[in-house]
């Protein structure tokens, strides 16, 4: 599915967003930049938009890692173009067995991914694995609005409007379908910062963005 939908991707995002995404990464940036990491890994990196936003905190190394290759071809094109080659690694890899040696990261990031992974649990577990003690990680993802006035215009929004441009503009029915049904069955807000301390992790906090239309979670490695 986002193979199939990858060369139109970061155009969906914009235009179904209305461009608030970029405000969202920028986010992670200021809660990221205290910790001052050196090596970071991007999980879920698609077509490498936090990847390359990273960069701005100055770090040794940046890995890029996802699953589809169409979503990886993207991100080689457009770090090509920012003459970032040789900044940033991109890696074809599952979330839950990541190829890396433990101990490794000072930071761990993922934008609109952990809602993906098929075993949540393993994903972190595998997340807090690779970050040294202490280690920051940075997790976006989208959740229910609670505001009263706002609520409900973003339920359908987000159940009938933005299927529909999704549809229109990726040309495939599936894709934009699925995430309001992901974002449904994603445990967010208190119940995921249990499966965060669960999963080794520490001074769990969330922060809830835009009318809580998106989420802001940060802990540290125990």
């Amino acid at each position: 599915m986002f193979d199939a939908i990858s060369e139109r991707y970061d155009l969906l995002n914009r235009v179904l967003s209305l461009g608030i995404d970029i405000q969202w990464r920028k986010r992670v940036l200021k809660r990221l930049r205290p910790h001052a990491p050196q090596r970071i890994l991007d999980v879920a990196t698609g077509t490498g938009d936090l990847a390359i936003g990273l960069l701005q905190l100055n770090p040794k190394e940046v890995v890029g890692l996802d699953l589809s290759p169409g979503m990886l071809a993207q991100a080689g094109h457009k770090i090509k173009r920012k003459g970032l080659t040789a900044r940033i690694q991109l890696i074809e890899g599952d979330s839950e067995e990541l190829p890396f040696a433990q101990d490794y990261f000072d930071a761990v990031t993922v934008a609109f991914g952990v809602r993906n992974f098929e075993h949540l649990e393993q994903g972190l577990s595998e997340m807090a694995r690779v970050l040294k003690k202490g280690g920051a990680v940075a997790i976006l993802e989208f959740s229910r609005s609670r505001v009263p006035l706002v609520a409900p215009i973003f339920q359908l929004y987000f159940q009938y409007i933005l299927p529909t441009l999704g549809r229109w503009v990726s040309r495939d029915a599936s894709a934009y379908t699925y995430l309001p049904a992901s974002v449904a069955a994603f445990p967010e807000g208190e119940e995921f910062l249990r499966i965060l301390q669960k999963s080794g992790f520490c001074e769990t906090r969330q922060e809830r963005l835009t009318f809580g239309i998106c989420t802001l979670y940060t802990a540290r490695k125990q």
